[in-house]
């Protein structure tokens, strides 16, 4: 399964640098919400700036190049880094996380066994607060999944950030659906 390949990759790649990180997106959604298809991994971790390009160096020997020719200047402007997994195919985006919100669902992840492979996942009140920021369709959905998944939610850290990250950006509709998320949930119990 390419997937898993590049995941179990990417657990590698972070443990063996000592790189704080969790797996997020699609993957993540699907293992703490509903299933759904994805064809890529994403990812957040915590790294100085300066530590880029070891780490990227270091992703080779785990199968990990550059998707890009100048992949670390894409990164110093997305914060991003974009590598594919060469063994499986897969593609997978690194996020450089440096925010204090991401530095706190860094320290919340936790690590779970999918097919014998260890992960980091983020808290699911931390899922739910990336996929509301991210704001598609798709991310509304997984919201959906993740609060029918998790009950006893701590919607309370949830509308915090939320608020802010929607105060921050100008977008207040980022605030709009996610109460409208949570009041259906409400309704439900």
């Amino acid at each position: 399964m390419p997937l898993l390949a590049a995941l179990r990759d990417l657990s590698a790649w972070l443990l063996a640098t000592q790189v704080r990180g969790a797996v997020i997106g699609g993957v993540a959604a699907s293992l703490l919400g509903r299933p759904r298809l994805t064809r890529d991994v994403d990812a957040m971790v915590l790294l100085d700036e300066g530590k880029w390009a070891d780490f990227l160096a270091a992703g080779g020997a785990f199968g990990f190049k550059p998707r890009l020719h100048d992949a670390l200047a894409f990164a110093k402007k997305a914060r991003v880094l974009l590598v594919r997994h060469e063994p499986s195919g897969i593609d997978a985006d690194v996020a450089f996380g440096n925010l204090p919100f991401e530095e706190e669902a860094i320290a919340r992840a936790s690590w779970a066994e999918i097919g014998g492979i260890r992960i980091s996942l983020p808290a699911p009140e931390d899922l739910i607060i990336m996929k509301a920021v991210a704001h598609r369709p798709r991310d509304l959905s997984d919201i959906e999944a993740l609060l029918d998944a998790h009950p006893k939610l701590d919607t309370r850290r949830i509308k915090r950030w939320v608020r802010e990250f929607s105060s921050a950006l100008d977008m207040p509709e980022i605030m709009n659906d996610m109460e409208a998320l949570l009041s259906k949930l409400r309704k439900k119990k």
